[in-house]
């Protein structure tokens, strides 16, 4: 009696703790713990994968419920003799899923469907999203089957092992007395001892979950491939498993119809792993679902906006600009700047999970950077001296042209006192002429006039008549006076006088 005591574990005495009128369950708690687990991780992993954080909260609004629906779906489908059979609970009973009786294949597969609407919705791809919840899953499940211990359910046939699961009888308030009675209280009287086929398969999911966090990381299994290795590994624990129970079950050829199903889901998920795309989706496809890059858009709509804010006067900030090694400075509109800076905040924002590649791009910007001020500021140097270059010419031609003008000047200046000297001359001629008119005793000896002509000046003395000198004296002398600097005065029949 001692050695059982020590060798065999006990089932819990109750499964349903009442708060009041309000009835606790235990198989809804671990349900319902283990629905939490997944989500959690989930979410991490889904995040890790570059997905939307918070996305899983959203698609469980849709697959949770389809995956009860089809859990208990299933589960009507194979135990159906319990609800609609003879001394059945009949149809008022299909709803109660508190009372367990859940199939895990209707769960996954309508579960499945329930997440594909979602995903479907936010255009994340269904393989990407099963791969992330996949460890979950199978975490939950563990969680879930104990729920499956407190109900004294899923037990195996009887044993004699050291770890065998002790049944009691358990009565309710109404006096009746069942080992499967949910509300009931145990007895102490020992019902059998089974095998824990609840405990080997809490067992197993563990292994799976272990397998699939190992696999993924070691081999970045996507696009579908760890959700169906996490089938696969179930099936096959839960096929060994089902070849230990004998609970009421339905039989196909004498085997249990969960057992065709593990087969037949197995060859499936192998199928899946051999012809599925190997390697992982990249982060920056799934990273585009739910943050799309507005950058390029941006800046395309900034475009028209440039003359604009140029006329309106908008002060505006240069921008060093380098390319093909050839360095420019634009005006940019100061709000245009700040919006590609502001954009540029948050890329970095976004990229800082990837550091190593974020400082790599900083020190090239920098470089870059640098190169295009070295550039920019070597061609406003040489601008400058081709300025400085430029405005000493123009004021070497600027000198130039006022000396040329000086002596242009100076010329006319000369020419205005050759002509003035002319006539001089040719009042002084006229003078003497009209003083030799009047009778004289003697004439008085006269010096004679030098005039220049084109090469040489002549002057010949001849002896003329006091008539003809008369004669010349009424007659005004005709002087040319040309504008030009190579123009000569010109004199006809000049008279000649007699000393």
């Amino acid at each position: 009696m001692t050695l059982n005591w020590l060798t065999y574990f006990p089932s819990p005495a109750r499964g349903v703790w009442h708060l009041g009128p309000i009835p606790i369950r235990a198989y809804a708690l671990c349900i319902i713990v283990g629905i939490v687990a997944a989500l959690l991780i989930g979410d991490r992993r889904w995040r890790a994968r570059g997905g939307e954080p918070g996305v899983i909260y959203d698609i469980a609004l849709w697959a949770v419920p389809f995956g009860l629906i089809g859990g208990r779906l299933y589960h009507l489908m194979t135990d159906w003799r319990t609800y609609f059979g003879e001394g059945g609970a009949g149809w008022q009973a299909t709803p109660r899923i508190w009372d367990g009786g859940l199939g895990i294949w209707g769960a996954v597969a309508l579960g499945g469907v329930g997440a594909w609407i979602a995903c479907r919705r936010r255009g994340i791809p269904l393989p990407a999203f099963g791969d992330a919840v996949a460890p979950g899953i199978i975490l939950a499940q563990a969680i879930g089957r104990i729920g499956n211990y407190f109900n004294q359910e899923l037990y195996g046939r009887e044993t004699t092992l050291p770890w065998g699961l002790e049944i009691f009888w358990r009565e309710d308030a109404a006096g009746i007395r069942d080992p499967h009675l949910l509300d009931g209280v145990s007895t102490g009287e020992l019902y059998k001892i089974v095998q824990p086929t609840f405990l080997y398969e809490l067992l197993w999911n563990l292994v799976v979950f272990a397998v699939l966090i190992y696999a993924d990381r070691r081999f970045r299994m996507g696009h579908g491939r760890l959700f169906a290795l996490y089938v696969a590994g179930y099936c096959i624990g839960r096929f060994a498993i089902e070849l230990l129970r004998d609970d009421a079950a339905t039989h196909i050829a004498g085997i249990r119809v969960n057992s065709f199903t593990s087969t037949f889901v197995f060859i499936g998920a192998v199928v899946y792993i051999l012809l599925a795309t190997k390697g992982r989706e990249d982060p920056e496809v799934l990273r585009r679902a739910w943050q799309p890059d507005d950058s390029e858009p941006a800046a395309v709509e900034a475009e028209p906006d440039l003359e604009a804010d140029t006329d309106s006067g908008e002060e505006q900030e240069p921008v060093a600009v380098a390319a093909n090694g050839v360095g420019s400075v634009v005006r940019v509109p100061e709000r245009i700047s700040g919006a590609a800076a502001s954009s540029v905040e948050t890329d970095e924002a976004d990229e800082a999970d990837e550091a190593d590649e974020t400082d790599g791009a900083a020190e090239d910007s920098a470089v870059a950077e640098e190169g295009a001020i070295e550039v920019v500021d070597a061609e406003v140097e040489d601008a400058d001296e081709v300025l400085d270059a430029e405005a000493d010419t123009d004021v070497e031609d600027d000198a130039e042209d006022v000396a040329a003008v000086e002596d242009i000047e100076a010329d006319d200046t000369a020419d205005a006192d050759v002509v003035d000297a002319d006539v001089v001359d040719d009042d002084v001629v006229d003078d003497e002429a009209t003083d030799e008119t009047e009778p004289e005793a003697e004439p008085e000896p006269e010096p004679d006039d030098e005039v220049e002509t084109g090469d040489e000046a002549d002057s010949e003395p001849d002896e003329v008549d006091e008539a003809e000198a008369e004669d010349q004296s009424d007659d005004e002398p005709e002087d040319e006076d040309e504008a030009g600097a190579d123009s000569e005065p010109e004199d006809e029949d000049e008279p000649e006088k007699d000393s």
